[in-house]
């Protein structure tokens, strides 16, 4: 039996609406087994339910051709409610149509999970056909708790990370390195260490690259050359101007790379967060990979957090990964006056992260501008296998405890 995702148990609570559930993320990130996982759980209450894969060209034809021809790959029994899970539906030619369909002309009998490689060809195709039919959940790869789990380390996974005894902190260190450094794809995880770059390799030049052709990029040449220069400048601010000139194509190309990168479920741009917009005046975002496995490969940098020169930025960029998981992309923000003065995170406008690898070396002084101008965000410093718990009167939380 595969390891039960948090995101299938959320998912579980949904199972009795009416809704259509869409489940999208990276490829590789784990649908499929999070489909079969709702469809044991199915199975389990004695509820009706098919699995359709569209990855099967006839089954794709045949939908193409007309959303009834299902009944033709399904036996219904109409009296009951059936659910059909299905995945890759972005493979189909109109699948807000098809979803639609059974939405409309199925309420109540006909309930559909399905997932799409990524929220670009949802984006392209959902449109707004299925507003107030669909709910959509975001898969990501694994948390660091999933990590654990994956690990068999299930009753690690389920403590209390500020309570820990000493030799579950070390574990928890050695832990963490490991998930910093090779990242979260369910594959890389469960794959021996000497075989994890091979395994990221594979992500990248294979599925990365369906995700390039799909998005009708041809210039893929370039495409990767941007994510190798993204992989080297986490948590700096992003200047298309700056990256177009750099690379020979135009601005416009850029953000249409950036877009699909997002889309795909590998990078995200926050945005600043200001008050005040004479001084605290940025329109540009910073950018974040959503798995550090595929930024270090991209970086060519597997050595551990220690033997690191980019600790820093490493560091903020698994910030942003621990917090993707409690926190919506647009209440993560980060600050910047035009002085540079900055701060990491500022969460939904009520608390303040900022990264220091060395927290003994934090000086209040330079956040004096922030700390004077919001006393109502509460301000508080991350770190990683450090001994400081109190830093100039701000908690100072190890990483993993976000």
């Amino acid at each position: 039996m595969s390891i039960i995702r948090d995101l299938t148990l959320k998912i579980q609570k949904y199972l009795d609406r009416d809704e259509i559930l869409l489940i999208i993320g990276a490829r590789q990130s784990g649908k499929t087994t999070l489909l079969h996982q709702i469809e044991d759980i199915l199975k389990k209450q004695n509820q009706a339910n098919y699995f359709l894969n569209l990855e099967d060209p006839d089954y794709l034809s045949l939908l193409n051709q007309s959303p009834k021809n299902l009944f033709k790959i399904f036996s219904f029994d109409l009296k009951q409610k059936t659910f059909i899970l299905i995945d890759e539906v972005q493979y189909l030619d109109n699948p807000s149509n098809f979803l639609k369909y059974f939405y409309d002309e199925y309420y109540g009998k006909i309930k559909i999970i399905a997932s799409g490689s990524s929220a670009f060809y949802l984006d392209k195709k959902f449109k707004d056909s299925l507003v107030g039919r669909k709910r959509i959940f975001h898969l990501f790869t694994l948390s660091f708790r999933e990590f654990l789990r994956f690990k068999d380390e299930n009753q690690l996974s389920q403590k209390d990370f500020q309570n820990l005894s000493l030799q579950e902190r070390e574990k928890i260190i050695l832990y963490y390195q490991e998930y910093i450094t090779f990242g979260g794809y369910p594959r890389v995880v469960l794959t021996p260490l000497k075989e994890k770059e091979e395994i990221l390799r594979d992500i990248a030049y294979s599925y990365i690259k369906k995700d390039i052709y799909e998005a009708n990029i041809r210039q893929d040449e370039v495409f990767y050359k941007l994510f190798k220069i993204l992989a080297s400048q986490i948590g700096n601010l992003v200047n298309s101007f700056e990256l177009a000139s750099t690379l020979g194509i135009s601005k416009t190309a850029i953000d249409n790379y950036l877009y699909v990168m997002q889309k795909s479920f590998h990078i995200r741009l926050i945005n600043p967060f200001f008050k005040n917009l004479r001084k605290e005046l940025t329109k540009m975002p910073k950018v974040y990979f959503l798995d550090l496995g595929i930024r270090n490969f991209f970086l060519k940098n597997f050595k551990l957090f220690q033997e690191r020169e980019d600790k820093g930025p490493l560091l903020e960029n698994a910030l942003f990964r621990q917090l993707i998981e409690k926190y919506n992309f647009d209440e993560i923000r980060f600050w910047r006056t035009i002085q540079k003065q900055e701060l990491d995170f500022i969460i939904d406008e009520k608390m303040a992260f900022e990264v220091k690898v060395q927290p003994d070396k934090f000086k209040k002084k330079n956040y004096k501008v922030f700390l004077e101008n919001y006393p109502q965000i509460k301000f508080s410093i991350v770190s990683f296998d450090t001994k400081e718990k109190l830093v100039a009167s701000h908690q100072v939380f190890e990483i993993y405890q976000i």
